[in-house]
């Protein structure tokens, strides 16, 4: 019998912010590069996903997307419907798209059963199916006293031992465990691969990002990711260049599509009086912008360090640390490695710190002048995952097709 084609799953749950999307797209894009015969779904919330450029064989379905609010409930991002309904909708969705695509593998991002639960009915459904159930994990996901409570309250450990059949890292133990300080069986830990980090190249085609009308390269990249919680990396930056005007490199400042639009008006204003200071919003090739530049400096999420290790950048790392210490826990421990510099924001943020930085940074030395087996080799690592999956699976019944009942013109 013919084999037949392949297909991933993945599931995101965030729908503020990039760097669940930008991980999951990138892991995408390496399985169908790998394999001609493999397709991809990547179920998402993000209301910026069709900013995106897509490979072929890669698509996504896009769930009504949710926020969370500062007092921990959520509401719908645009729907004027109860958040109750859109989290029916959205695990109607998921569960509908798993039905009928019917994957090989389901691979969910970050969060083990969803926002609020809503994968939990999907698993337990391709589960019976006989598809592999994995759990991707950044690096780092808290600190453990933060963690362990989260966890328990969501009731997360059963399902990593009943469920899933394995749980990819997407980074290496001598940098930091995820699961540190997690009571977790035997069974479960004994599922745990590490892959390394995941390894970024210039997107493929011409570059499209907007040209420069001040600067040129080589500049100084200023990036926060979505840019949500990236004011005051940017604002410190902004000050240093306003009061020290002989700074020698020039610096490109990408705010973010999630920074609020008053904050980003603001800087743009800023930055437009200063001759050696461009500002931009968003742009959905950062890699075209990193690989210009002569440092980096950022807040240091997941996605970010590892533009920083794959285009081999100087960078400083300005991390957060609310509502999760996880930025500044990579940090700490890629400068002990000597990956990166770090200043911490101590809230008062004088603008000579940050100047003197600044002048170091292209001084630094290089994350490639450091030697960490496997650092990098992630996208390979799960490559090789996924192709012994496919190769191991046994023959299964045909894929269910959708069947509408005809109707007659009225």
């Amino acid at each position: 019998m013919e084999k037949r084609d392949a297909r991933v799953l993945i599931y995101s749950h965030d729908t503020f912010g990039l760097g669940h999307l930008r991980r999951c797209r990138t892991i995408a894009h390496s399985l169908v590069d790998l394999e001609k015969d493999l397709s991809v779904i990547i179920l998402t919330g993000s209301p910026i996903i069709g900013s995106f450029n897509f490979r072929a064989r890669v698509d996504f379905i896009r769930i009504p997307g949710v926020i969370k609010l500062r007092s921990g409930d959520y509401t719908p991002l645009s729907l004027l419907i109860d958040i109750e309904e859109t989290l029916e909708l959205r695990a109607s969705i998921i569960r509908h798209t798993a039905e009928i695509f019917d994957p090989d593998i389901f691979i969910v991002d970050k969060e083990p059963l969803g926002l609020r639960g809503e994968v939990h009915d999907t698993l337990v459904m391709l589960k019976e199916r006989g598809t592999r159930l994995v759990l991707g994990l950044r690096d780092i996901m808290d600190e453990p006293a933060a963690l362990v409570p989260e966890w328990e309250r969501k009731k997360v450990v059963p399902a990593l031992r009943d469920l899933y059949d394995q749980i990819w890292v997407y980074g290496l133990p001598q940098i930091c465990d995820p699961l540190e300080g997690i009571e977790l069986p035997k069974s479960v830990r004994r599922k745990m691969i590490y892959t390394g980090y995941l390894h970024r190249t210039l997107p493929q085609g011409p570059a499209t990002s907007a040209p420069l009308t001040k600067i040129e390269a080589p500049y100084l990249l200023v990036t926060t990711g979505g840019g949500g919680d990236g004011e005051d990396v940017v604002d410190w930056v902004l000050r240093a260049y306003e009061n020290d005007l002989n700074q020698p490199h020039p610096a490109l400042l990408v705010l973010g599509p999630f920074m609020h639009s008053d904050r980003q008006a603001e800087f743009l204003q800023r930055a437009a009086k200063l001759d050696n200071v461009e500002a931009i919003t968003f742009d959905a090739q950062m890699e075209h912008l990193m690989a210009r530049a002569i440092g980096v400096v950022a807040m240091g999420g997941y996605n970010t360090f590892c533009e920083i290790l794959s285009f081999d950048k100087r960078a400083l790392i300005i991390p957060r640390t609310r509502p999760r210490m996880e930025q500044y826990l990579r940090a700490t421990r890629a400068k002990e490695y000597g990956l990166v510099s770090m200043l911490e924001d101590d809230g008062t943020r004088d603008w000579k710190s940050m100047a003197t930085a600044l002048r170091q940074l292209p001084q630094q030395a290089l994350p490639s002048q450091v030697v960490v087996p496997g650092l990098m080799d992630g996208l390979a690592n799960i490559n090789r995952l996924v192709d012994q999956t496919i190769d191991a699976a046994p023959v299964r019944t045909p894929r269910p097709r959708l069947r509408l009942a005809s109707r007659r013109a009225r």
